[in-house]
């Protein structure tokens, strides 16, 4: 606010509206809103709001219009004094540039308020920042401490998977192994049970009982063309003595000859 400026601020706490119209004046060069001036002014003793004076005098607070009328500038004082006239106007520029000055205060109050709240809020922030900092420190060798670990994990994992490739790879070449044994010894099972099933009989050459064996029989083999002799392919070793003993000359030295005339 300047010496320039043709507008004045109410005075009152929290308030510090523009002033138009009327306004109240107070002898301790205070100005305040109608409303406010109203309010504060009706009750006696007068108490300034801005400063907390009493205002006990007649002329101690007056009601005045802000943009009087050509004829009320004309008339107000008209038939004083040049001197009378310049100590009023002083009076009135001495009230003005007190209000400006005022103003410049609060501002610069205003302004020193807004400054250290902006230190603080600044001194705040950094602890804030200094906090997080030093969290996010933490939490960053938190995750570093638990990517080692998810390493050692995954090495860990990795050579299990190992050991069951391997286990499951052994385990696949016993079970080849079992089924193996088991289908042989099923075979040996089965070729027993049928040799404990043939019939035996008893060799009266060497005394000893013999399980019999099943006799194949003989294949004939056709010689020619025309297929018209015919001989055993093959005999077996007993079956063939037993054929080729009946024209055994040994059996025939033993009978007597006889001479048929």
């Amino acid at each position: 606010m300047s010496l320039c400026d043709d507008t004045l601020l109410c005075n009152f706490p929290k308030c510090r509206t523009k002033l138009n119209g009327f306004a109240w004046v107070t002898a301790c060069s205070h100005v305040f809103c109608d409303q406010h001036g109203s309010g504060e002014f009706s009750r006696s003793p007068a108490i300034c709001p801005a400063c907390s004076s009493a205002l006990s005098g007649k002329l101690d607070i007056v009601r005045t219009e802000l943009s009087p009328s050509e004829e009320y500038k004309a008339m107000v004082l008209a038939g004083l004094r040049p001197d009378i006239v310049l100590d009023i106007s002083s009076r009135a520029l001495a009230f003005w540039s007190y209000q400006v000055h005022q103003e410049r205060l609060y501002q610069e109050y205003s302004l020193s308020r807004a400054d250290s709240q902006l230190k603080q809020m600044e001194k705040v922030l950094s602890q804030q920042n200094q906090s997080r900092d030093l969290e996010l420190t933490a939490m960053r060798g938190e995750i570093a401490s638990l990517k080692k670990v998810m390493e050692e994990y995954k090495r860990k994992y990795s050579e299990v998977s190992e050991r069951l490739m391997e286990r499951n790879r052994q385990y696949q070449k016993l079970q080849g192994l079992y089924d193996s044994l088991r289908l042989r010894n099923m075979v040996v099972g089965h070729g027993e049970r049928d040799m404990l099933s043939q019939p035996e009989y008893h060799d009266f050459s060497t005394g000893v009982a013999r399980q019999a064996t099943p006799q194949r029989s003989p294949q004939f083999l056709s010689v020619g063309p025309d297929g018209d002799s015919r001989f055993f392919s093959c005999l077996e070793a007993d079956g063939a003595k037993t054929f080729f003993h009946f024209s055994s000359p040994a059996r025939e030295r033993g009978r007597p000859f006889i001479k048929k005339h």
